[in-house]
């Protein structure tokens, strides 16, 4: 059998903090290695313990989630930690600069369990989770204070069956989703997301996103 995924579990609400690590504990693939109340204690305990994914809430004392995920997985890090932010849509204002930030995705503290552990398991097989639900209307929301890009459209470096693609990533749209929006079979989706991923040297489908409406290709 292989090693259970290493969690830290970083929240200010003790409430909070413990049923995650009772979520996440209750897996047999799935182990908390630490948990903690701030965003630095979640620094310096991720960097001691090395987990495989950093469960992060963004509204913390001390240091908030947003500048602890860009210390763990930003630009520049040299050994980056995955970094799933687990948030509340209506209060936080601050998801997309943590996606920004370096994180590997977000989800909704009303999220189910199961939802939870599937996005821990995503984000540790070195994929990014952007949940389908409120993807458009959470990077949406933020699409005025995005700076734009120079250039054009025109500029990128994508076909236009890629560019079709890139977009309905931007809309939130699953693999599969999306191979039964343009009919075609969820091999050739992967095939054309790894493809936009090497054209515009991005990490990830967080940041496909990030790239679609900096570049104003929705809105």
């Amino acid at each position: 059998m292989s090693a259970p995924v290493r969690v830290v579990i970083c929240d200010d609400q003790a409430l909070i903090r413990t049923g995650l690590t009772t979520i996440v504990d209750a897996q047999p693939d799935l182990e908390v290695v630490g948990e903690c109340g701030d965003g630095q204690a979640g620094v310096d305990l991720a960097r001691e313990l090395r987990p495989d994914v950093v469960v992060m809430d963004i509204r913390m004392p001390v240091l908030d989630g947003l500048e602890a995920t860009r210390l763990l997985a930003g630009a520049g890090v040299e050994h980056p930690v995955k970094v799933l932010v687990v948030t509340t849509f209506n209060l936080d204002e601050y998801v997309y600069e943590a996606l920004r930030a370096g994180a590997s995705g977000f989800l909704l503290k009303d999220a189910p369990p199961d939802r939870l552990l599937h996005g821990i398991r995503t984000v540790a097989m070195g994929a990014a989770l952007l949940d389908p639900d409120v993807t458009r209307r959470l990077v949406g929301r933020y699409a005025a204070r995005i700076r734009p890009a120079e250039g054009t459209a025109q500029d990128i470096p994508l076909t236009p069956r890629e560019m079709e693609v890139l977009r309905l990533i931007a809309d939130g749209l699953s693999n599969s989703e999306i191979a039964a929006a343009l009919v075609i079979s969820p091999e050739t989706v992967k095939t054309f997301v790894s493809r936009i991923l090497n054209k515009l040297d991005l990490r990830d489908r967080v940041q496909a996103v990030v790239f679609a409406y900096r570049h104003g290709l929705v809105t």
